[in-house]
């Protein structure tokens, strides 16, 4: 039972509460000067990490944070997952045990990365974060028409760990970090695909079409003009929306047959890694196919339409019959004209467009102004730079004693890349190979010397033949006036 005599006195009750009170006074000033101390001594960061590390250990996690960015987020790719993915295979490094390896067919590289349950430690200004791969696989019972099937199922995530204290770097810089250093190493590989537009039931293809700029043919100084203007356009979209204009650009590609317009084409997507799109004018039956096209196609790209002065005939703007007897196309210039820098032109960002033809007069001056056709470039007969990048491509030489001649002579004939590198291919000696060449631009030397004599008669022939329809011309004439003034006088007399 409780006795009363047994209860501490007052006193006693005080005098262990003074002494309590006191320890935990002398408790907190020790640990105090323990803190001062260690702050002095150690590093914030060494001490964050060797606190962790502490935690870890006795099984304490109160200071690390860890992310779980799972591949899918329900039925939606995570795009954190697909940038961690690529930003990863960078920094990986031999204190991984295991990484796994793969390549794809077309690809130059190998692709690394870390494998399930390796740890990858990164250090981002100052930083350590931690990476591992998790992957789990369960089974799924599916019933299919009475029958039981057995589906092998995956969950794949990353967790990402890091001291609580730098939560919010890793969501406001690192994290926006790995977000743009994974794109630009998706552009560094991306794959150029080439997709036709109108044509259905086609589909798109890798663009392998080994045109750059170092093995075009053309005036170094024009395609060094080409090249600067596609660097100011692809860094001016802040520019571009300040000063109230669609994010795109137009260039229009003329001159003879053979002068290399598609390669251009070609050089210009390997040098952006834009995809290119071919739209086929024939293909399409009204105005309203240009939106429809418009909308399948993607940023970063560019949207070309070849020999556009012949594909089809361009129902005229100002023509209010709109007369389409002779074709099931209802296609109008206007529409074309609205497909390039109309409201619709708007729906997209960094698009290029480009039109080629070999008769620029051809074309409506409305379709190549401008806002529509930016720049024009001509692509003119080979000169005699064109031709030293021609030897160097076809047969790997620089300088050869028989360049003199053979620069001389293209000048004196219209003669294009296309009929150059035809000739050069003959053969793989460089010395047969420019003589092939020297004799195919002397023979069509001779003959344009020939063709002029040619005219020349022709000329001559049709002057002659004027002057003596105009001699007889004149003649009739006299005789008329003769026999006219023959009856006056017999009337008079």
């Amino acid at each position: 039972m409780f006795s009363l005599s047994k209860m501490p006195s007052p006193a006693s009750v005080l005098s262990a509460y003074t002494t309590l009170t006191a320890s935990a006074v002398l408790i907190r000033t020790l640990v105090s000067e323990v803190q001062n101390m260690t702050n002095q001594l150690i590093p914030k960061n060494l001490q964050d990490k060797i606190l962790s590390k502490v935690g870890i250990f006795m099984g304490n996690y109160s200071s690390q944070m860890t992310l779980i960015i799972e591949e899918n987020n329900g039925l939606i790719p995570n795009e954190i997952f697909e940038a961690s993915k690529f930003y990863l295979s960078t920094i990986v490094n031999p204190s991984l045990q295991r990484v796994k390896i793969s390549k794809a067919e077309k690809e130059k590289k190998f692709s690394v990365n870390i494998s399930k349950d390796e740890k990858l430690i990164d250090t981002f200004e100052g930083v350590e974060l931690i990476w591992e791969l998790k992957i789990v696989e369960s089974q799924k019972t599916n019933s299919d028409d009475g029958y039981l099937s057995i589906e092998k199922v995956e969950q794949i995530w990353y967790e990402l760990s890091f001291l609580k204290s730098d939560m919010e770097m890793v969501l406001k810089i690192y994290l926006p970090f790995i977000l743009e250093r994974s794109k630009a190493i998706k552009e560094e590989n991306k794959a150029i695909k080439l997709s036709p537009l109108g044509s259905y039931g086609w589909q798109s293809v890798n663009l392998d079409h080994p045109s750059t700029f170092d093995t075009l043919a053309m005036d170094p100084q024009l395609k060094q003009e080409v090249m600067d203007d596609l660097e100011r356009f692809v860094r001016r979209r802040d520019y571009y929306r300040r000063v109230g204009k669609v994010w795109k650009r137009g260039y229009l590609l003329y001159g003879p047959p053979g002068t290399g317009k598609s390669s251009l084409i070609a050089a210009m997507a390997n040098y952006l890694k834009f995809d290119i799109y071919d739209m086929e004018l024939t293909s399409l039956h009204a105005n309203s196919d240009f939106r429809t096209m418009l909308a399948s196609t993607k940023n970063r790209s560019i949207i070309v339409i070849e020999d556009i002065d012949c594909t089809i005939e361009l129902q005229n703007r100002d023509d209010g019959s709109h007369n389409y007897k002779d074709s099931e196309s209802q296609v109008t210039l206007s529409g074309l004209l609205n497909f390039i820098d109309g409201l619709w032109s708007c729906c997209g960002d960094e698009r290029i467009i480009v039109f080629t033809t070999n008769f620029k007069e051809r074309l409506d001056p409305a379709l190549i102004r401008p806002g529509r056709m930016d720049m024009h470039i001509h692509m003119s007969y080979c000169t005699p730079s064109g031709f030293k990048i021609l030897a160097s491509n076809y047969l790997g030489i620089k300088n050869h004693w028989k360049f003199g001649e053979i620069e001389e002579l293209i000048t004196e004939v219209n003669v294009t890349p296309a009929e150059i590198a035809e000739e050069l291919m003959k053969s793989d000696h460089a010395d047969i190979a420019l003589d092939e060449l020297s004799s195919f631009l002397n023979k069509k030397k001779e003959d344009c010397k020939s063709k002029i004599v040619v005219e020349n008669e022709a000329d001559k022939k049709g002057d002659e033949m004027n002057k003596e329809q105009t001699d007889a011309k004149d003649m009739r004439k006299r005789k008329g006036n003769s026999r006219r003034g023959g009856r006056s006088r017999r009337k008079i007399f």
